[in-house]
């Protein structure tokens, strides 16, 4: 009798599952969710809003697995081998419901309900998935909601520019004195592209006349802090194996770049709210500019008023949007998707694309230098950067080879950026020897000095000393800011399709690093400032001996950068300081 009964068991226990995972047994008593004002009341009266029950049935599919290894080893007329998948798969639904068991505690305390906010209820699957990757993510670590005391310095690099750390010896305490429009930036140093967004805003910030304080929450020596360098450590790991290893694992890297749905937001939610102290000391009535969601979901966990979240990339997903905050978008396609997916109209703006205050101020004359070095027949100057993760050195450095007679013949000039990341100056010296440049081919700059009398000479009218021109550093922020110097002194910006996909400089869009970059070079496309992405390094060079050739390909998109400047379409980060001002009720601005 005991095969029969040992079925009948399994059989139930699978009805049981696959009635959690699919069916998730609402309940009829539903209670209003914590942040039903966010949310519009139509969505408080769906199903799917119900409180989650949990089976709670990893007992009795522990002892069912146990039971069936039993009646493996035991039994003479039932074969080992099914008892034993029998008993796998019994394990994995135990572990499955134990950890899916787990999500209604961990939510418990939260500031904001994400499954209200998303109109979604989490599957069985999506709970355990939430709450074991919030382990990885937190292991024993304890909320807090003790202040870590801030201070702050002057910034060593941008004039007027304050930058927060821990408060020690030397730096002045958090204040606030709302008659000098204190304006908070908060970011994440996370590969370049969510610092080079912060420089942008804070850039507007400072031209007008807000007192204006860089948080980066990496600069607030923490135990919180160690917590978000842990994951940046695995984020810039899989770009770069995803750049060099291509095929499966880029197909798999990207795939994931693209998952950022409602269980993508709940994860980066719970990490916030172990984050609070990074914020706390800081004054509610700051208005902040949030250029990383998790810097948004932080400081509305923690109760701030005025939170503007600027969205990055093209692509909409739940991951990028902070709840309770404003969340201002770089084009209309974003805008009308994340209006699909559900974000409240009242949390969602059509702002325009971040990029820095002397970038857009100077659009007219940057792109009138462009077209006059084109009748001038002026060589092919190429800005060739590299991202904040070290990832695309194979691409880079075969793209910097496959142009080595276009150099040596003077038709085009390289200037490379290799940031801050030894291993890639490393790869351009090999690819230098592999060229047949000596030392005396290539000028290196290390500083940001080096940086700016480059720039003053280019606009200047003179040519750069040699063919190939490499920046390279060992200072974080000369490695960010010399790409947005740079890229007002060259005839073509080289980039993987990041944020520097929504620069108004002409782009040759190279190989991504992550699928939802794709919609960022297509954006750049139908705007007219940029090519598509370009994935071969043979189709690069295809494309930049088109530009070389003919000039009508760059002064069609010089004409088209300042037609969209006139619109207003590289103002994000001028609209995000007014918003932020008017939020705050500050009155009077420079801009």
């Amino acid at each position: 009798m005991r095969q029969p009964s040992l079925k009948a068991f399994s059989s139930a226990l699978v009805v049981l599952i696959i009635a959690e995972c699919v069916l998730g047994l609402p309940s009829t008593s539903a209670a209003p969710a914590k942040s039903e004002s966010l949310r519009d009341k139509t969505c408080l009266a769906t199903p799917k809003q119900s409180p989650i029950r949990n089976l709670r049935l990893y007992i009795p599919l522990g002892v069912g697995a146990v039971a069936s290894m039993a009646v493996g080893i035991i039994s003479t007329t039932t074969p080992f081998i099914p008892c034993l998948l029998l008993a796998e798969f019994l394990v994995a639904a135990a572990l499955f419901d134990w950890k899916a068991s787990q999500y209604q505690s961990l939510i418990a305390d939260n500031t904001i309900d994400i499954d209200q906010y998303t109109c979604s209820r989490p599957s069985m699957y999506d709970r355990a998935k939430v709450v074991t990757l919030h382990g990885f993510s937190v292991g024993n670590h304890k909320r807090s909601l003790e202040p870590i005391k801030l201070g702050y310095q002057s910034s060593p690099f941008v004039k007027g520019l304050v930058a927060t750390k821990r408060l020690q010896e030397g730096l002045s305490p958090m204040s606030l004195d709302l008659s000098k429009k204190p304006l908070v930036v908060g970011t994440i140093r996370m590969g370049f592209g969510h610092h080079r967004i912060a420089y942008s805003a804070a850039s507007w910030g400072l031209a007008s006349g807000s007192f204006t304080f860089f948080h980066d929450l990496l600069a607030v020596e923490s135990k919180e802090a160690t917590l978000i360098k842990e994951a940046d450590k695995v984020y810039s790991k899989g770009s770069r194996l995803a750049s060099e290893l291509g095929g499966v694992i880029e197909a798999l890297w990207g795939s994931i770049t693209k998952s950022g749905d409602a269980s993508s937001l709940r994860c980066t939610y719970q990490l916030a709210e172990n984050l609070r102290p990074l914020l706390l000391d800081i004054p509610k009535d700051i208005p902040i500019i949030a250029t990383h969601s998790l810097v948004g979901l932080v400081a509305v966990a923690c109760g701030f008023k005025n939170v503007i979240n600027l969205v990055i990339d093209n692509y909409a997903q739940w991951f990028v949007i902070v709840p309770g905050a404003i969340n201002l978008v770089q084009g209309p396609t974003n805008y009308a998707m994340f209006h699909k997916m559900g974000v409240p109209t009242s949390e969602l703006r059509l702002a325009g694309h971040w990029v820095p205050y002397d970038i857009v101020t100077n659009i007219d004359s940057d792109c009138e230098r462009r077209r006059q070095r084109l009748k001038d027949e002026k060589p092919l100057r190429i800005l060739l950067p590299v991202g904040g993760a070290g990832a695309q050195r194979k691409f880079v450095t075969s793209l910097l080879e496959a142009l080595a007679d276009e150099i040596k013949a003077g038709s085009v000039q390289v200037v490379l950026n290799a940031g801050d990341h030894a291993h890639m100056r490393d790869a351009f010296e090999t690819s230098f020897k592999k060229m047949g440049l000596s030392s005396e081919d290539v000028t290196v700059f290390g500083d940001i000095d080096g940086v700016h009398n480059f720039c003053d000479e280019m606009r200047a009218g003179k040519e750069p000393r040699t063919g190939v021109t490499m920046f390279s550093f060992k200072d974080y922020f000369p490695a960010v800011a010399a790409t947005d110097l740079l890229s007002r002194v060259v005839d073509v910006l080289a980039c993987k399709p990041s944020e520097l996909a929504f620069y108004p400089v002409p782009k040759l869009m190279i190989r991504r690093v992550g699928d939802h970059e794709a919609y960022s070079a297509l954006r750049a496309s139908e705007l007219g400032d940029g090519t598509l992405e370009v994935r071969e390094v043979k189709d690069a060079v295809e494309w930049i001996q088109l530009m070389k050739d003919n000039a009508g390909i760059l002064d069609m998109m010089n004409d088209k950068i300042i037609a969209n400047g006139k619109q207003g379409v590289y103002d994000g980060c001028k609209e995000a300081v007014r918003l932020a001002h008017e939020l705050a009720g500050y009155k009077g601005s420079s801009e």
